[in-house]
């Protein structure tokens, strides 16, 4: 257990519509040294797409998972936390039921706009890239929305927030079980065709900001990749060549439970869903290779608690909620 006379750490919990992710972190000189991190995989909003509300098995799943985060916050002297809600807390008819139960656990969550979400998106991914003039485009498809964002350095000139995610997608398109080939090819059809059509809705303005290069964070993006990578594909990014090649593959998988080199066993019901958001976003926006970002929302949360926020240009035009302290 560490000793409560080390300095104070900040800590960041990301609420995500498929997991929940806490970090801990402190400064140190020059930059951010993590002390812990973990995730859950909670699925908050699953079904939200079709009944407008947290269920009650998942409303169960995120406080247990509170009750977890607060138990390791215990350990440790947190001086400062940021708990920030996403698209489930934007959508959910029940979201401030969950805000109050959870209140009466000591973690305080702020809803974020999509916006400012894409601005944290920006500010993560941005941390772990070597700084250059290129524009660089970054999307972030999460749960129940996917974040678009191209900047230029630490300026943003375009900011997206889409009402698309993952498991939005796979509740929609895949939550029966198909048992042929040509129930599943048709499936597979519809969410890409539709994923593809919701993201050209900003496919021009996209197209007018210009970028350089294409990077991709969170778990959908890093499952894909690593299957991708498992199959002789580049390490580290996913083409649009590798998603049309293993769409066979992938079907099979989901027809017959074959193995799928690379995929995980907690991530296999969202193989489909986000085999079809991100190869819709690709079309798209005519991306042939997109880049793994390890970093994402939480190391954005980070930059903008630890260095000093005014210095931050991308975020001087959002109002962000407040950091709470530990009681």
């Amino acid at each position: 257990m560490p000793s409560s006379t080390q300095s104070p750490l900040q800590a960041c919990i990301d609420l995500g519509s498929n997991s929940f992710h806490l970090l801990i972190a402190k400064w140190a000189p020059d930059r951010i040294e993590v002390i812990e991190r973990c995730s859950e995989r909670v699925q908050l909003g699953e079904g939200v797409r079709a009944s407008g509300a947290i269920s009650p098995a998942a409303f169960e799943r995120g406080l247990d998972c509170l009750k977890r985060f607060d138990e390791i916050l215990s350990r440790y002297p947190i001086d400062r936390y940021w708990a920030l809600g996403t698209n489930t807390f934007r959508v959910a008819g029940n979201a401030q039921d969950f805000i109050n139960a959870a209140d009466s656990l000591g973690i305080h969550i702020s809803p974020i706009t999509g916006t400012q979400e894409a601005v944290l998106i920006y500010a993560g991914v941005l941390s772990g890239l070597p700084k250059n003039h290129a524009r660089r485009l970054v999307i972030d498809i999460g749960g129940g929305s996917t974040e678009v964002i191209v900047g230029h350095g630490s300026v943003q000139l375009l900011t997206e927030s889409l009402a698309i995610g993952s498991v939005a997608w796979r509740d929609t398109y895949f939550s029966r079980a198909h048992s042929t080939q040509q129930s599943l090819t048709s499936a597979m059809d519809s969410a890409l065709a539709d994923a593809r059509k919701l993201f050209s809705r900003v496919g021009p303005a996209v197209k007018l900001a210009g970028w350089d290069e294409a990077f991709a964070a969170s778990g959908t993006i890093k499952m894909l990749a690593s299957i991708c990578e498992a199959h002789g594909f580049a390490a580290g990014q996913v083409s649009q060549e590798a998603l049309l090649t293993l769409r066979e593959s992938f079907a099979g998988h989901a027809l017959s439970g074959t193995s799928l080199a690379g995929l995980k066993e907690r991530r296999k019901d969202l193989l489909l869903a986000g085999w079809s958001v991100l190869l819709g976003v690709m079309q798209a926006y005519s991306i042939e290779n997109i880049t793994f970002s390890e970093t994402a929302l939480r190391e954005g949360m980070l930059e903008f608690m630890m260095r000093n926020q005014r210095a931050l240009r991308i975020m001087d035009n959002e109002d962000m909620p407040r950091f709470k302290t530990r009681d």
